[in-house]
């Protein structure tokens, strides 16, 4: 795929592929930049903070603090009710999708 095309693409799903990994459970933003690490989805700190504080106001997300033996206290996110509705939202919207794109690309049947 064009790396432009894809880039995009892959801009516009990285929220839901954060609820993904938030959807684990409790887990530090580190750990979030690790998982992601090795993927598509590799991505820095700059942008997976303000994507963070983003969806913790659109109450997608929540955070408690934890005191942490390698240093300052930590921040650890999980889901929030409306969070789990938004990932199941898009699970079912990327299956009807992925449905979609590989029905129109069969061959209509001729009678």
């Amino acid at each position: 795929m064009d790396a432009g095309k894809s880039g995009a693409l892959r801009k516009g799903l990285l929220e839901f592929v954060v609820l993904a990994v938030v959807s684990s459970g409790r887990i530090y933003a580190a750990d979030i930049l690790q998982r992601l690490g090795d993927t598509e989805f590799a991505t820095k700190e700059g942008t997976l903070y303000p994507l963070l504080s983003r969806m913790r106001r659109e109450r997608l997300l929540e955070y408690e603090w934890q005191e942490s033996e390698a240093g300052p206290p930590r921040k650890y996110y999980r889901l929030t009710p409306d969070g789990r509705r938004q990932l199941a939202a898009f699970r079912a919207y990327w299956k009807s999708l992925t449905r979609l794109i590989d029905e129109l690309g069969t061959p209509p049947c001729k009678p």
